[in-house]
C-alpha cells in the first residue's frame, strides 16, 4: 500500500518465500496463493469476488487438521482424531451472514422485484479510426464488453451485449446529469490521463474496466435511473451509443458571445421555450441570462434587499449542515482505517519475517548438531509464525473489504453536492427571473407617466412600452417554467435524503458487524495456531519448561 519501493520489494520477497513453505498444514483452502498477493496488492480483481466463494470464514467442512488441532506425535490413533471437532466462532457466526451479504454503498440490493445485473469485461483495444502516426505510435482506445441480463420489461429483452468506450460512458453521465437534475447521480470514473501514463498498461485497463463495472451497477441500483432511456440505450442499442454527446463549455460559450450583440442591440429573440426557462444560464450559450443570474447571486449575498423568494425548507438546510458534518467525519475515518489497514499489513509481514528467521534458526540448530529439542522448537514456532501471517494477510483483504465502505461514502458525496447545486441554480433562476418581472414592471411605470405628461403620448415611449409588456409576459411564462422545475428538484432531494439515510444505515451496520466478526474470526484463528505451538513446544522442551535460566535467577 505505502512505503518505500526497497520495503516493499523485501516483503515481496519475503512472502514469495513464506508461500512457497510447505507446511504440516495446507494453506488456507479458500485463498490461493494469488490471492494473497492480488489482496495485498489491493487489486479490485479479489474483492470483486463472490462473498460465497471467497469468504475465509465460510462454512465448509472443518477437521481438526485444519484448525491446528492435530495430535503433536501425528498418531492415527489419537483420542483427537477420534473426535468430532465443534465449529468454532467463525465457522458458526460467519456462515450465518453469508445469506446476507453485505452490499457497497447504492450497489444492487433485494429492494427490487426487476433484475438488472451489468458486468464488464474483455478489454480490447481498438486503433482510432484515420488516427496518423505520431513517432511511429498509432493512435488507439480501449472497448469493454458490457454484458446485461435484466426483466424489466422497457428493455424489451433478458440478456444482451455491447462494446462502449470511456468516451461514451462520459456521454452518457453527462446526459443523466441534464436530465435528473436533483438526483444523487453516482460520480463516473475520472479520465485520469496522467494515471493512464504512469501505471503499467494492463494494470490501468483491468482498473478502470473494475471501475467502469461498479459505475454502472451503481446506476442500475438506482429506482430511478435504472428505469432511464440513457442508461437503456446505453446498455442496450449495438454499435455507435445513440446519445448526443454533451457540446462542451468552451463551444457553449463561443455560440453565446456570437449571440451577445445581437442580444444587447435588440435583434435576437425573447422568446424563451420551456427547455432554455427551466435551465440554468451556466450553460453558457445565453450569456445576457448569464450575467444576470450573476448580478442576482451578488444581490442574495451583498445586497441589502431580500430576495423574493428565498430557500425556506428549514429541515432541509439542517440536514445539508449536517451531511456537512457527516463528510469530514467520513474523511477523518477513511484516513483511520487505511492506517488500520496497514498496520495489519504490516503486523502480517513482520509475522512471516520471523517465521522464515526461526526457520533459518532451526535448521542451523540442526545441521551445528546443537540439541534437536531446540530445533524442532524453533521449527514449531516458525511453522505457527507463518500460519499466523497467512490468516493476518487474510484478515486485511477482509478488512479492506469492509471498510471500504467509508472510502464509498466519502466518495458519493460529490452526488450530493451536485444535486444541492442544482436546486440552488433552480432557486437562482426564479429569482433572476422574478427580478427581471419587477424590474420591467418598474420601468413601465415609468415610461406611462412620463407619457401622460405628453398629449397623445409619445410614439416611441409607447412602443417601448408595448416591447416591455411582451417582455415581461414570456419573463412570467418563464418563471413559472423556473419555478415548477425547482419545485421538482426540491422532491428530488427530498426523497434521495430519504433513500440517502436508510442505505447508508444499511451499509454502515453491516460494515462495523462485518468488519468486527473478521477480527473475532480471525483472532480466533490464530489463537488456535499458538495454542497448538504451546502444546507441541511443550512437548519438546522437556524438563525445562519449568525451570529457571540461571541468568534469571536472584543471588542470595
Amino acid at each position: 500500500m505505502m512505503g518505500s519501493e526497497e520495503d516493499e520489494g523485501r516483503l515481496y520477497t519475503s512472502t514469495d518465500m513464506m508461500e512457497s513453505l510447505t507446511l504440516d498444514t495446507e494453506p488456507h483452502p479458500f485463498l490461493s496463493n494469488s490471492d494473497y498477493r492480488n489482496a495485498m496488492s489491493g487489486g479490485d480483481s479479489f474483492f470483486a469476488s463472490s462473498l460465497q466463494e471467497s469468504h475465509p470464514l465460510a462454512a465448509k467442512s472443518v477437521d481438526a487438521h485444519q484448525l491446528g488441532f492435530e495430535d503433536s506425535a501425528g498418531s492415527s490413533g489419537s483420542l483427537r482424531e477420534d473426535m468430532v471437532e465443534p465449529p468454532s466462532y467463525a465457522d458458526a457466526v460467519f456462515a450465518r451472514d453469508l445469506s446476507h451479504n453485505t452490499t457497497s454503498a447504492f450497489l444492487p440490493t433485494n429492494s427490487f422485484s426487476d433484475v438488472l445485473r451489468i458486468t464488464v469485461s474483455n478489454p480490447q483495444k481498438i486503433p482510432e479510426a484515420g488516427a496518423s502516426m505520431a513517432a511511429g505510435i498509432a493512435s488507439s482506445y480501449v472497448t469493454y464488453l458490457i454484458n446485461t441480463h435484466t426483466n424489466i420489461s422497457s428493455y424489451q429483452g433478458s440478456d444482451f451485449s455491447v462494446r462502449r468506450r470511456f468516451r461514451d460512458v462520459v456521454t452518457l453521465s453527462d446526459r443523466l446529469a441534464e436530465s435528473f437534475r436533483g438526483f444523487f447521480i453516482p460520480p463516473r470514473p475520472d479520465k485520469n490521463v496522467v494515471e493512464s501514463q504512469v501505471m503499467q498498461k494492463h494494470e490501468f485497463i483491468e482498473n478502470r474496466r473494475a471501475a467502469l463495472e461498479k459505475y454502472l451497477r451503481r446506476l442500475a441500483a438506482h429506482p430511478v435511473l435504472r428505469q432511464s432511456d440513457e442508461l437503456r440505450l446505453f446498455l442496450q442499442v449495438e454499435g455507435k451509443l445513440p446519445l448526443l454527446p454533451t457540446t462542451d463549455m468552451a463551444s457553449r460559450m463561443l455560440d453565446g458571445a456570437v449571440n451577445l450583440p445581437r442580444q444587447l442591440f435588440g435583434e435576437g429573440s425573447v422568446i424563451l421555450t420551456p427547455q432554455e426557462a427551466a435551465q440554468p444560464a451556466k450553460g453558457g450559450r445565453d450569456l445576457v441570462r448569464l450575467f444576470k443570474e450573476l448580478k442576482q447571486s451578488v444581490t442574495n449575498d451583498w445586497g441589502g434587499s431580500k430576495p423574493a423568494i428565498i430557500e425556506e425548507d428549514k429541515e432541509f438546510l439542517e440536514k445539508k449542515e449536517k451531511l456537512q458534518d457527516l463528510e469530514h467525519h467520513l474523511s477523518d475515518a477513511s484516513q483511520q482505517a487505511e492506517l488500520v489497514v496497514k498496520a495489519q499489513q504490516e503486523v502480517g509481514e513482520v509475522m512471516g519475517e520471523l517465521g522464515l528467521a526461526f526457520i533459518k534458526l532451526a535448521k542451523f540448530e540442526t545441521r551445528a548438531g546443537f540439541t534437536p529439542a531446540h530445533a524442532a522448537d524453533a521449527k514449531c514456532v516458525a511453522t505457527g509464525a507463518v500460519k499466523a501471517s497467512r490468516f493476518y494477510r487474510e484478515c486485511n483483504a477482509q478488512s479492506v473489504r469492509h471498510l471500504d465502505e467509508l472510502h464509498e461514502y466519502l466518495g458519493l458525496m460529490q452526488a450530493l453536492h451536485i444535486a444541492f447545486a442544482d436546486r440552488s441554480n433552480a432557486l437562482l433562476t426564479v429569482q433572476t427571473f422574478m427580478s427581471d418581472v419587477a424590474a420591467n414592471n418598474m420601468q413601465i411605470e415609468k415610461l406611462e407617466a412620463a407619457s401622460n405628461k405628453v398629449f397623445g403620448g409619445s410614439k416611441t415611449q409607447n412602443r417601448k412600452i408595448s416591447e416591455l409588456k411582451e417582455a415581461v409576459k414570456v419573463t412570467g411564462e418563464a418563471r413559472d417554467l423556473a419555478q415548477k422545475e425547482y419545485e421538482c428538484i426540491k422532491d428530488h432531494n427530498r426523497a434521495e435524503l430519504e433513500r440517502f439515510e436508510e442505505e447508508r444505515q444499511r451499509d454502515f451496520f453491516n460494515m462495523l458487524r462485518g468488519f468486527a466478526q473478521t477480527q473475532v474470526g480471525y483472532a480466533e484463528k490464530i489463537c488456535n495456531v499458538w495454542t497448538k505451538v504451546a502444546e507441541d513446544t511443550k512437548g519438546h522442551s522437556g524438563g525445562f519448561s519449568e525451570a529457571t535460566p540461571s541468568y534469571l535467577s536472584t543471588p542470595t
